[in-house]
């Protein structure tokens, strides 16, 4: 469970993080994760300061996720909504929040390009229209699923934002949708993979497709082909994750009966983590704030254990890795 846990911690993290990178928003990681495990009941130690902002992200995809199967109501949206933007403003503009859009200053288009040459993406339909649309949508995402369950998550996501109900935050909310008809589709609340990460990498076809798809027919067909195999680039991606946590799990099993100290376990955990650049005794000292001679007293211990390894080749100063599990303990899970 501890392993399920972490693993669904990361993943949980990179959408809500990527999901907002998406609009252009970057969010603290740090903080994200540190929000995610507070809900989550997850310990990560010591946890980094939250901001409004974070909170409401997180709440919406936690929202969507662990209660995928609750009803999808115009009062659950607009919940969403309003923790998106919690001072009522996107950037220096006052928005409309947890309500319908009104097009009170003219119709919903999505633009690029300076002023006077300004390219329409996408003209929504009218406001008038939303109330009786959004019902019917609703309703469609509530009863029990006519089509297969990983085509209505695509479907869901594709009709939401090209009813774009709101002022703003209309993608975010499209994908945390999505999110929560893929964890209809999955049978589970836990996330081991993050579509929103996958179409962040892949945002300039993510919105080509979108704007093929709303200018053209009603037909979808490219739209879902796109969906489908991003969904599975998401999946593919996930495995390397998945791995890291199962690598991490299982140096920390080999080392279970070793009495370290907190700057081994903290320095340990960055390598386990994916630590870049080489590791000296000048690093080891920055790193956990000590001086150099305590840093390689705590390298020298972890050589004789066989924790580190010396790199070959080390030039002027000498460079540590991580030793590689013995084969009996690399084949574990």
């Amino acid at each position: 469970m501890t392993l399920r846990d972490q693993a669904s911690l990361l993943a949980l993290t990179e959408d809500v993080v990527k999901t907002s990178e998406i609009e252009g928003e970057s969010l603290n990681v740090a903080s994200v994760r540190s929000s995610i495990a507070r809900r989550l009941g997850v310990d990560i130690g010591a946890l980094a300061p939250v901001d409004r902002h974070v909170e409401g992200v997180v709440e919406m995809v936690l929202d969507a996720t662990a209660n995928n199967h609750a009803a999808v109501t115009p009062a659950r949206l607009f919940g969403w909504h309003a923790a998106l933007f919690p001072t009522g403003y996107a950037g220096l503009s006052k928005i409309k929040v947890g309500s319908w859009r009104d097009d009170a200053n003219g119709a919903m288009q999505v633009v690029s390009g300076a002023i006077g040459r300004q390219r329409v993406h996408f003209e929504a339909p009218p406001a008038a229209c939303l109330p009786a649309e959004m019902a019917r949508f609703l309703d469609w995402v509530n009863a029990p699923a006519n089509v297969p369950p990983l085509m209505k998550a695509g479907l869901g996501h594709l009709w939401l934002v090209t009813l774009h109900p709101f002022d703003d935050g209309n993608g975010r909310i499209a994908r945390a949708l999505g999110d929560l008809l893929l964890a209809r589709a999955d049978g589970s609340p836990q996330r081991f993979y993050s579509l929103s990460a996958q179409i962040q990498r892949e945002r300039n076809a993510y919105y080509d497709i979108l704007e093929q798809t709303q200018k053209a027919t009603l037909d979808v067909t490219a739209w879902l082909l796109w969906f489908f195999d991003a969904l599975h680039r998401a999946v593919e991606q996930a495995h390397g994750t998945l791995d890291a946590v199962l690598r991490k799990a299982r140096y920390w099993q080999e080392w279970a009966t070793l009495s370290l100290n907190e700057r081994q376990v903290k320095l340990l955990n960055k390598l386990l983590d994916g630590f870049e650049g080489k590791l000296t005794n000048q690093k080891w000292a920055m790193l956990a704030k000590c001086s150099p001679d305590t840093a390689l007293r705590d390298l020298n211990d972890l050589l004789q254990r066989g924790v580190l390894r010396k790199t070959a080749g080390g030039g002027r100063s000498t460079r540590y890795e991580l030793n590689e599990l013995p084969s009996s303990s690399a084949s574990v899970g």
